[in-house]
């Protein structure tokens, strides 16, 4: 007699775990390199929103993520609550970036208040590949980090960057090889974790949270422009090529 077979269930899209006061988000969707998707973006979200809620919880931390087009309207709409949540949350965020950070994936990063790469990292603004307009805040926070000027370059080229040259760029406030990462990482968040939870909390608002009204005119903006580009001839084509594993020909329309 043969038994009956049973689903096997899904694993979530988001791994939770807690160790004192210190909270750890980890994308789980390695088969797409922790590509951004509407359940992922949602997922982020509504943690994110839970844990900004608990004060017990002293530091904040994420993983890796990458960006794509699908589902495109509900992802920009999830990923900009998640940004302001980020920027805005009492509790400081580390973002721990183990792998590619391209697109809404590296935006998310700096939406954190720090970064920590593994060596292995590569940070991208690689919306123009596809012809589409910056999200989750990229064009609000890279020429802060950057300067106008190198962001304009990233932004226009799509260009990846490797983590020493992330880190020249203050673009990360350490660089780490793969057996030290993870323990740096908890150390850091540890010595947050434990310090004057008042003054530090009082200090993030000063920093990040008062920039709350011009964070939301920008990320509205991205929105409004990349759903634009989204249609336009340009983006269907780099979508393409992208698949197709060619150069793109763009033709500015």
């Amino acid at each position: 007699m043969r038994q009956a077979s049973h689903p096997v269930p899904e694993a979530p899209v988001l791994l939770e775990s807690r160790e004192h006061s210190i909270v750890t988000l980890t994308m789980n969707r390695p088969d797409r390199l922790n590509a951004l998707n509407n359940e992922l973006s949602t997922a982020l979200n509504e943690a994110i929103s839970r844990i900004a809620a608990d004060s017990t919880v002293h530091v904040t931390g994420q993983g890796r993520a990458r960006g794509n087009a699908e589902e495109l309207g509900p992802i920009l709409r999830s990923g900009m609550q998640a940004v302001l949540k980020i920027r805005t949350m009492p509790q400081p965020v580390i973002a721990a970036v183990n792998g590619p950070a391209a697109g809404a994936g590296m935006n998310l990063a700096l939406a954190a208040d720090i970064r920590i790469a593994v060596e292995e990292a590569v940070f991208g603004e690689n919306f123009a590949k596809v012809g589409l307009f910056p999200d989750y805040g990229g064009t609000y926070f890279l020429p802060q980090l950057v300067g106008p000027a190198k962001a304009a370059e990233m932004l226009y080229t799509g260009d990846m960057i490797d983590a020493k040259t992330a880190l020249g760029l203050r673009i990360v406030n350490y660089v780490f090889p793969a057996d030290r990462f993870h323990p740096e990482v908890q150390s850091l968040a540890a010595k947050i974790a434990t310090g004057p939870q008042v003054a530090i909390r009082a200090v993030k608002k000063d920093l990040f949270a008062s920039q709350r009204d011009e964070l939301t005119e920008a990320l509205e903006k991205e929105v409004e422009q990349q759903l634009k580009c989204f249609h336009s001839h340009d983006c269907m084509e780099g979508i393409r090529a992208f698949l197709e594993k060619r150069p793109p020909s763009f033709r500015g329309h």
